[in-house]
This record gives structure tokens, C-alpha cells and sequence, in this order.
């Protein structure tokens, strides 16, 4: 009897802990979020928030300690909304606390969607009813990544503080094309001129993207806008009569030589479809009065991307395709179909690396310095006249998306 007494008695105490035991279970509170912040932001109010740095660093406030161990990538994900892209983040646990940080700047201007997924669980072993948070980060749309950013805003700062100006001769900083665009910078078409030092770190790659807002002005002649080296770098003007623009690059073959090829695009452009040079492959065509109309005395966004491994360019107008090309439709036997990339290609003192707004080449250079047209000195050579505004450099190809998005963001008030 003594021996059943004992059975019993250890029975009944195998079957206390087990009640005491499932009702803790029982009371573990459930993973819930308590509140997400990216520093003073809310992301968890009713409407989301549109001011979000490019750089936050959010954190998630959950109502009991977090596993770290379900505290990664598979459970919690912040995505690109335009393009899907899935961006790398670091992602730490503490206690409560998981602090989430963008290994790269966002995309201004951009929606963002935060997710977190119900693999993450609680050290209770309780796990995540999985949500998703969305937010804008601040400011008009761009993509990430800028090489060089001059937005003029009263000076010649590169925002990347990589590429700031050495010289603004005569420049005067006016209200851009609207209130968000802030300053943008005037230039007089006889003498102003801002200078960028090392510029030939700015083409010299495989990729590349250049996008800026110009309005030119009339005045009797052609407006060299921009130049670093000329066509040892790269250029861009507009002809004299406003029904035509054109970039002259520097492109480096597979050899480490370097040749030049213009990206022209007249009114009623043509292509290899419509007896055009066989090596463009696309061109839109517009009569005349439309080009002076889209080029003279109004904002117009262009961008001119290139990539070396396909060996294309493609010009835009105001978010659209205007002009194509592609090095592998050249003749064969030419060596610009061996073109890997973009590469300065100059030599002082004829041209010098330096970037310059509002003139084929920087002061320093003596390429073209009597000729009346192309020298600095000369009041009548072909200064830009006009405003300037935005210029961004990539080494990489923007989409037509981006390229699109960020006009149709830029040009709202």
C-alpha cells in the first residue's frame, strides 16, 4: 500500500506542473507590434508618411522579446514599389526592439513597402500575424546612386560633396521651373561659366547616365551648355535655331583608344528603317516648329543614357525616347563596334578635365580659343544663354521608368 501511496502522490505532482506549465503558455502574451518609428516619423499612423530620409533607420517596438534568430531577411523585407526591387537591409534584435537600416540611401521621392512576415516569433515561441507598412521618402523622385548631383541652390555644391564647383564666374541663381525645384542657375551668354575639377572621373565608365533641366534662351547663336573637354568628354548644345540638339561623347574601344560619335538629334530625325544611318535605330520625328516650340525659352528634362555592354545610347525628352543608337550596327570592320564604354579621351593643354556649365570646355583649355565661336573670350562665341538646373551624372543606366518618373515628379509644382 505504502508503495501505490508513493506512485500516487508522484502522479498527482507530474500533473500540477503540467497544468502550471500549460497555463504560463497559456498567459505568454501575443507578438504584436507596438509602434514603428524611423526616428521621429510614425510608419504606423492611418495615413503613411511621405517625408522619410533616404537613409532611416526604423525600429519596430513589438509587445514582448523578440527571437533573434527569426530576426533576417526572409521575415522582413522592404521593397522598391516602382520596380519591385528588394532592398538589402541590416536587421538587428534586442530585447522588444528589432532596428532595421538600408545598407544604401533609398531612392528619394520613392514608396517603399516594409514587410514583416510570420516566420518571426517571439522567445515564447509565439509567433508574428504578418503586416506591411508602406511609406514615401522625401522629396521628388530621383534614383539611388547619383555619381554627382548640382542642384544650384545659390551655389555650385555637388550634394554628393565629391564634385563641388572651383569657379562660378558671372552666375546669378534665379526661381527654377517651380517652387519645389528651389534655385536654379542663370547664365548671361557672353561671360557666365561654372568649373567642376576632375571630371573626367565622371565619364570615365561602362555605364552612364546624365539627366538635367535646361531653358535656353535666343540669342542669335548656338548655346553650348555644357562641356568637359568637348568631344574629348562630353558635350551638349542646341543649334543656334532651336531645331536641334546634340551630345558629342568620347567612347573608349576595346583596344584602350578612345574615338567620338554625336548624338544629334535634328527635327524630323530619321532612322535605319526610314533612310537614316543604319547604325540609329530608332528616332522620332518632329517638324520643326514643334522642336523650336519643345527647345526655346521653356523647361525641357533631358537625359542621354549609354551602356557599354550592349553598346546603346538613348536620348530622352521630357521622360520620352526621342533617339536611339547601337554600335553593333555599324559597318563591319569598324572599330566603334569593339565600343566597351565611355572614357575622357583629352590632353592639355587643348581641352582640360574639367567639367564646365555654360560652355563647351573650361577657361583653361586652348582648343578652338581664337575661333570666334568656340573661344571663352569672345563675347559672341556660343555662351549659354538660359537657366540650368538639376544636373545628375550616374554610372549606371536608368530604366524608362525611372527616367519617366523622375520628369513627371520634377516638373509638378
Amino acid at each position: 500500500m505504502r508503495r501505490n501511496h508513493v506512485f500516487l502522490s508522484l502522479g498527482l505532482v507530474v500533473l500540477a506542473l503540467t497544468i502550471a506549465i500549460s497555463s504560463c503558455k497559456k498567459d505568454d502574451p501575443d507578438l504584436t507590434l507596438a509602434t514603428l518609428v524611423a526616428g521621429t516619423i510614425d510608419l504606423n499612423a492611418a495615413a503613411s508618411p511621405s517625408d522619410v530620409p533616404v537613409n532611416p533607420a526604423i525600429v519596430a517596438t513589438f509587445s514582448t522579446d523578440i527571437d533573434p534568430a527569426t530576426a533576417i531577411a526572409a521575415n522582413i523585407t522592404l521593397t522598391q514599389d516602382y520596380d519591385g526591387t528588394e532592398i538589402p537591409l541590416n536587421i538587428t534584435a534586442s530585447g522588444k526592439t528589432i532596428t532595421i537600416k538600408p545598407e544604401a540611401d533609398l531612392s528619394t521621392g520613392a514608396i517603399y513597402i516594409l514587410k514583416f512576415k510570420a516566420g518571426l516569433k517571439s522567445t515564447a515561441d509565439k509567433y508574428l500575424t504578418a503586416f506591411e507598412r508602406n511609406f514615401t521618402t522625401i522629396g521628388t523622385f530621383a534614383p539611388a546612386g547619383v555619381k554627382a548631383h548640382w542642384k544650384f541652390e545659390n551655389d555650385g555644391k555637388d550634394e554628393t560633396g565629391v564634385f563641388n564647383s572651383s569657379a562660378a564666374i558671372d552666375i546669378n541663381y534665379v526661381d527654377s521651373r517651380n517652387a519645389n525645384a528651389g534655385k536654379a542657375a542663370a547664365f548671361n551668354g557672353t561671360t557666365s561659366i561654372i568649373e567642376v575639377p576632375n571630371g573626367d572621373q565622371l565619364v570615365n565608365t561602362q555605364k552612364f547616365t546624365i539627366s538635367f533641366w535646361v531653358k535656353a534662351e535666343d540669342s542669335g547663336k548656338g548655346h553650348f551648355v555644357l562641356g568637359l573637354g568637348a568631344f574629348y568628354g562630353i558635350q551638349f548644345e542646341m543649334y543656334g535655331g532651336f531645331d536641334g540638339a546634340k551630345f558629342a561623347i568620347q567612347y573608349e574601344l576595346e583596344d584602350g583608344t578612345t574615338v567620338a560619335e554625336d548624338m544629334w538629334f535634328p527635327s524630323k530625325a530619321e532612322y535605319n528603317g526610314n533612310g537614316g544611318w543604319q547604325g540609329w535605330d530608332f528616332a522620332k520625328s518632329i517638324e520643326p516648329d514643334d522642336m523650336i516650340a519643345m527647345l526655346k525659352n521653356k523647361w525641357l528634362h533631358i537625359t542621354y543614357t549609354f551602356d557599354g555592354e550592349s553598346r546603346r545610347g538613348i536620348l530622352y525628352y521630357n521622360g520620352e525616347k526621342m533617339k536611339s543608337f547601337d554600335f553593333n550596327l555599324w559597318p563591319d570592320g569598324d572599330a566603334k563596334r569593339t565600343v566597351k564604354g565611355m572614357k575622357y579621351g583629352g590632353v592639355a593643354p587643348d581641352v582640360v578635365n574639367e567639367l564646365a556649365f555654360g560652355f563647351i570646355q573650361s577657361r583653361q583649355g586652348t582648343m578652338w580659343a581664337n575661333e570666334p565661336w568656340g573661344g571663352y573670350i569672345f563675347s559672341e562665341a556660343n555662351h549659354f544663354k538660359g537657366q540650368l538646373d538639376d544636373v545628375r551624372i550616374y554610372h549606371k543606366v536608368l530604366t524608362p521608368d525611372e527616367i519617366d518618373l523622375m520628369y513627371r515628379s520634377e516638373e509638378k509644382p
